[in-house]
């Protein structure tokens, strides 16, 4: 497909809604949780792609599993609170909490069945290629010797059996604990023993077992377990036993006038591991009683347990991912060096000098964002640093710059969030580790999230001050820069160094910024700016002008941004958005959305970068476009309680590369792409093949990178057939 190809494409035929279809009331918008599971149910159809390699179609099932447990721990927890509550306040789509709770488990029931499946035949296939996952039955004598050894070295030591009587109350099971639950009896006197053996996560789910043919052989540490019940209760014999694993509710709760945040987010992460349980997986078959006792133990309702005929824990599937195989793999790829980069021997500060600098990851290496602050720490002429940190790696490359640079005497300002989900023990961690370097360690605010991805360099060149700064529409996080997708600006501009400056003034000090140039912040200006920009889009139209957006980000759920895009419909304007997961927007409704076509991309990266075009009275592409990269979402928790940052991007090849290479690709790829249908369902486009936008990136560099080598070979999509 080309870029021209798409731009000719007709938007699909609007469908007009049925009577009972209230298009000025909650009718118009997609129910924010079952958009989620839906989203989650085309990460799982890529583990039945059988253009997918077949470990890469494992690795999808483990996503599809920890993606549903943390949907759980997070958004489940939350409606079920509500609930329980008796709060009958109605969502955007008008359904009440409990209303919500329904339909998610009718969905989630499904989409486990589903996955149960695709395990099996994954698993089929996977012995066709010499890869086995076993049972206990399906050992030989050779097997258990091995085993017997493996039981006695790393499993018993960490081992906790523990029994349950009177004088031995049911244990607290921690979330996700994963446990075998066992009917016992002593062969002496045939007295009966219940007792719980935790499986322990501190060590591998699977065992590799010897397999002098080559084969890959694996066996699940709980049907180890199982075989040596006899040594860890010796006397007893097994009579019954089942495995359960629980899901607890993950929210934190802070005090709002908490005096030392740190320690109230360390009691908190207490709190957390002992919330509620939200749901019980449990397998078939449970004995009666012991099925009852772990429920009233728990405690658990009937409809909040999952009885699960195969395997428990599926996201512990990832294991078995295996590097060894690379014929079951994506072929392996290396992200570039920026040619630019390259030509001033690898300075950073010379590469921006030269002109701004856009990179596009994982294709261009996230190394160059370490680089950046790594030369900043060991810079003589760098005299302070800023940074955000909302996710990182434990061992970050970046804060190990960021405490270099701190111990070298320079000025460090690390703005550490702690209250990154999932994230906040590590991020005391480093924050911790920050100040005893002697970083100026600060955490924002209590009621906002600061989500915006900011680092600036102040470097001393002559006798003046330049800032160099650094605006990602992702992590600081090295480790999922290798496989999400997202876009890193690097500029010497003053006016977004100026802005960047009063953005960590806001959040060290509380100093509101009166003025910003060419920056829009949230919970200031962010979506007060977009929506103008969509309004202005909608005056074009009207005054017989071209107008069209193109917008690409993870979720699109706020109703005042929606509605703005539903207007913006109505008055002509073209509208194209690539919604990765989560959209309220029901699209293709005659008198409603019959301008705006929505699709997602699910393939070998995770679509993640935040990216906005408006035509501003031309047809897109266009050098003319206003164009902005973010941080943000287009959510009501990202425009209205986090600190985010929308930057407009001025520089001609800058804005060229992400109009004419990243969104034109994005908005061409059909490999990869699901349709919103106006009922919100979603189908695959062209049945799954034609242009890939991955593979177009990877074998394409980008053109604000291209060095010496120039950038007029780089292909863009506007002529280009692929």
């Amino acid at each position: 497909m080309t870029l021209t190809d798409f731009l000719a494409a007709p938007f699909p035929d609007p469908v007009t809604p049925g009577d009972d279809v209230d298009l000025t009331g909650p009718d118009r918008f997609f129910n924010r949780e079952l958009s989620w599971l839906a989203f989650n149910w085309r990460v799982l159809e890529e583990a039945a792609n059988p253009r997918v390699p077949l470990l890469e179609r494992l690795r999808f099932l483990s996503i599809s599993a920890t993606n549903l447990d943390e949907f759980y721990t997070v958004r489940v927890a939350g409606l079920r609170e509500l609930a329980q509550a008796g709060n009958t306040t109605p969502g955007t789509d008008g359904r009440t909490p409990g209303e919500q709770l329904t339909m998610i488990d009718m969905d989630a029931r499904r989409l486990i069945e589903r996955q149960q499946q695709m395990y099996l035949d994954l698993k089929a296939t996977l012995e066709k290629e010499n890869l086995f996952i076993l049972t206990r039955d399906q050992l030989d004598d050779s097997d258990l010797a091995f085993l017997e050894q493996v039981f006695l070295d790393q499993v018993f030591p960490i081992l906790s059996p523990l029994a349950i009587d009177p004088a031995h109350p049911f244990p607290f099971i921690p979330n996700t604990g994963y446990t075998l639950a066992l009917q016992l009896e002593r062969k002496s006197d045939r007295r009966k023993l219940r007792a719980l053996l935790p499986i322990p996560q501190q060590i591998a789910r699977f065992i590799r077992l010897p397999a002098p043919d080559g084969a890959q052989r694996f066996l699940p540490l709980e049907e180890l377990l199982l075989l040596r019940i006899s040594s860890l209760y010796p006397g007893y014999a097994e009579k019954d036993s089942c495995t359960f694993r629980v899901l607890r509710d993950s929210d934190l709760e802070l005090e709002d006038e908490a005096e030392d945040l740190v320690r109230e987010f360390e009691v908190a992460l207490k709190r957390r591991r002992r919330g509620e349980v939200v749901r019980l997986t449990i397998s078939p078959g449970a004995p009666g009683a012991l099925r009852r006792l772990i429920m009233d133990e728990l405690p658990v309702r009937e409809d909040e347990v999952f009885e699960m005929g195969g395997m428990i824990g599926m996201s512990d599937l990832a294991e078995l991912v295996l590097d060894e195989r690379p014929d079951l793999l994506w072929p392996s790829f290396n992200p570039r060096i920026p040619e630019r980069v390259q030509d001033h021997d690898g300075d950073m500060f010379a590469a921006i000098r030269q002109k701004d600098m856009l990179l596009h990851h994982p294709y261009e290496t996230f190394d160059m964002v370490v680089r950046f602050l790594t030369q900043a720490a060991n810079d003589p002429d760098v005299v302070a640093i800023k940074q955000t940190l909302y996710r990182t790696s434990r061992d970050s490359p970046i804060v190990q710059a960021l405490c270099d640079a701190a111990e070298q005497g320079k000025s460090v300002t690390a703005l550490v969030e702690l209250k990154a989900r999932f994230d906040e023990a590590a991020n005391i961690a480093q924050s911790r580790r920050l100040e005893r370097s002697g970083a100026h360690v600060v955490y924002g605010f209590m009621n906002l999230k600061t989500h915006a991805k900011i680092s600036t360099v102040v470097r001393r060149e002559g006798a003046k001050l330049v800032t160099y700064t650094h605006y990602g529409t992702g992590n600081y996080h090295p480790i999922t820069a290798r496989f999400y997708t997202d876009l890193s600006l690097f500029t010497c501009d003053a006016a977004l160094g100026r802005d960047a400056t009063r953005v960590f003034n806001y959040l060290s000090g509380y100093a509101q910024p009166d003025m910003l140039e060419n920056l829009a912040i949230s919970p200031l200006t962010l979506k007060d700016t977009l929506i103008e920009r969509i309004e202005n889009e909608a005056r074009n139209a009207a005054a017989g002008k071209p107008a069209m957006i193109w917008a690409k980000m993870n979720a699109l759920v706020d109703a005042d941004v929606i509605d703005a895009l539903y207007a913006a419909s109505g008055a002509g304007v073209k509208i194209s958005l690539v919604v990765r997961g989560i959209c309220g927007l029901r699209p293709g409704i005659a008198g409603l959305s019959e301008n705006i076509r929505v699709k997602s991309i699910v393939g070998r990266f995770l679509e993640h970068s935040r990216i906005v075009c408006f035509g501003n009275g031309h047809e897109l592409p266009s050098r003319k476009a206003r164009v902005y990269i973010s941080s943000a979402d287009w959510m009501g928790r990202n425009l209205v309680r986090r600190v985010e940052t929308l930057v407009e991007c001025t520089n001609p090849t800058v804005k060229a590369q992400i109009v004419s290479q990243v969104m034109a690709a994005n908005m061409a790829d059909t490999a990869q792409s699901w349709l919103l249908a106006p009922d919100g369902s979603a189908e695959r486009t062209s049945g799954g093949t034609g242009f890939n936008c991955h593979r177009f990136f990877m074998e394409n560099p980008s053109l604000s990178g291209r060095g010496s080598a120039g950038a007029a070979d780089v292909p863009a999509l506007t002529h280009s057939e692929y």
